[in-house]
């Protein structure tokens, strides 16, 4: 049984959320509780909630989403998440490497500063959602904040 009616999580959400289709739930969840240091709420053979930082996501399993119309695509082995990356900013970057190195997680890059202000890390969960993890490193911390724009 539910931990809530599906209707109440849906009222709960945040504006923003992920919906990620993966082929096992418990695998997808403990990767994220492994390596990301989710929280996970809730885990069936259907469906995930997890909370990874400020992110609210849920897992589905593919047979979930049998009647939708890219549900042929998923099941003839179609690449999940190309193209996408989910960039979560407040999580050290190289505890994430640490941690996914121990757990045996896919580590696309290690933990390096970025020319675009932050130090991060790429994993790619077990079904091959990529997520960009890092915090804010010199210049990028000031004299503005990460969503001003420097004036002259």
């Amino acid at each position: 049984m539910p931990w809530m009616p599906g209707f109440r999580y849906g009222a709960l959400l945040p504006p923003l959320a992920l919906n990620l289709i993966v082929r096992d739930t418990a695998r997808a969840a403990a990767f994220y509780r492994d390596v990301l240091d989710a929280e996970v709420h809730y885990q069936d053979i259907d469906f995930a909630a997890v909370r990874v930082g400020p992110a609210e996501v849920m897992l589905h399993a593919d047979h979930t989403h049998d009647d939708h119309p890219w549900s042929g695509d998923l099941n003839g082995g179609t690449s999940r998440g190309v193209g996408a990356q989910v960039r979560l900013l407040g999580v050290d970057p190289d505890v994430v490497e640490a941690r996914a190195r121990e757990h045996g997680a896919h580590l696309v890059a290690a933990a390096a500063d970025k020319g675009h202000g932050w130090r991060e890390t790429l994993v790619r969960d077990p079904d091959g959602y990529e997520w960009a993890v890092g915090v804010l490193i010199e210049p990028a911390k000031g004299p503005f904040g990460p969503h001003e724009v420097a004036t002259p």
